[in-house]
């Protein structure tokens, strides 16, 4: 009995030490994925247009802040509306030129701050940004857009958030712009000595929500990234129902509007013919 007793403190520091690496896990990879920021650094005044300021309640009535923009009178795409799932850092206030691009197209803008970020409630999670973007998408809904109207457009953690939209709500298309295929994977490439596959618990499973989606899907992804690499965007078109089109962009990951601006638009534009023309992609 004394000996076995002998072990019991070593035995308890080894649970320990297991506890602390597992809550180091939780907080380095919640860490990782959220990169919110507070500060807003600029108003949509700056693009000399007609906006209006939101503030959207989800369903666990948690209040976000999101800003939409109409398309210009007589635009003739004007009754499309592009919702725009943004990355994961930062916040709105730092995607103006994406706003002021999107809307060269012809369409309306709706773009949201995830919960923790900007001037929005609460705490990011996984299902916690999909109940914002579905807050989203239900004003849309009730600012008189039809479902088959609404295109989501996710930029690199937004695909995930859009992706999910589309498998949740009817829409008329899905845009994935330098998405990955799953946290784990990235999570594996980015940090190959952490065992995330058998402890992350984040998926944003963009890979296998896919096949479940039944819409036209747009993949824009350039062969430059050097954070979600290529083959990430090669995967999600191989698991993507048609119809659906691979358009390559410019630069590294945060580069795609700096060095290939004309690349995105005619990517976003040419997606959006395609969706008022014809009900396939070829």
């Amino acid at each position: 009995m004394l000996r076995v007793n002998s072990y019991i403190p070593l035995l308890l520091k080894i649970a320990a030490g297991a506890v602390c690496l597992l809550l180091f896990l939780r907080w380095f990879e919640r860490a990782q994925v959220f990169i919110p920021s507070r500060s807003m650094d600029a108003s949509p005044a700056e693009l000399n247009r007609p906006f209006e300021n939101l503030t959207l309640v989800t369903r666990d009535e948690v209040q976000i802040h999101a800003w939409f923009f109409p398309a210009d009178p007589g635009s003739p795409r004007g009754g499309w509306g592009i919702l725009l799932c943004h990355g994961n850092a930062g916040n709105l206030s730092h995607r103006v030129d994406l706003f002021r691009l999107l809307l060269e197209t012809g369409v309306s803008v709706l773009a949201f701050d995830y919960r923790g970020y900007g001037l929005s409630q609460g705490r990011p999670s996984e299902e916690g940004v999909c109940q914002d973007a579905m807050a989203a998408y239900r004003w849309l809904r009730k600012r008189g857009f039809a479902a088959e109207r609404i295109v989501a457009l996710g930029e690199s953690l937004g695909g995930a958030v859009a992706a999910e939209l589309a498998r949740r709500e009817p829409l008329g298309g899905l845009i994935l712009q330098s998405t990955f295929t799953s946290i784990p994977d990235m999570g594996a490439e980015l940090f190959p000595w952490l065992p995330v596959r058998w402890l992350g618990r984040i998926r944003f499973d963009t890979q296998s929500i896919l096949p479940q989606i039944k819409i036209p899907v747009c993949i824009m992804h350039s062969r430059s990234d050097t954070l979600v690499p290529f083959h990430h965007a090669e995967k999600n078109f191989a698991q993507a129902n048609d119809p659906k089109m691979l358009f390559e962009l410019r630069g590294d990951h945060n580069d795609a509007l700096a060095l290939g601006s004309e690349e995105y638009r005619k990517g976003v534009t040419t997606f959006l013919d395609r969706l008022s023309q014809s009900d396939a992609i070829p």
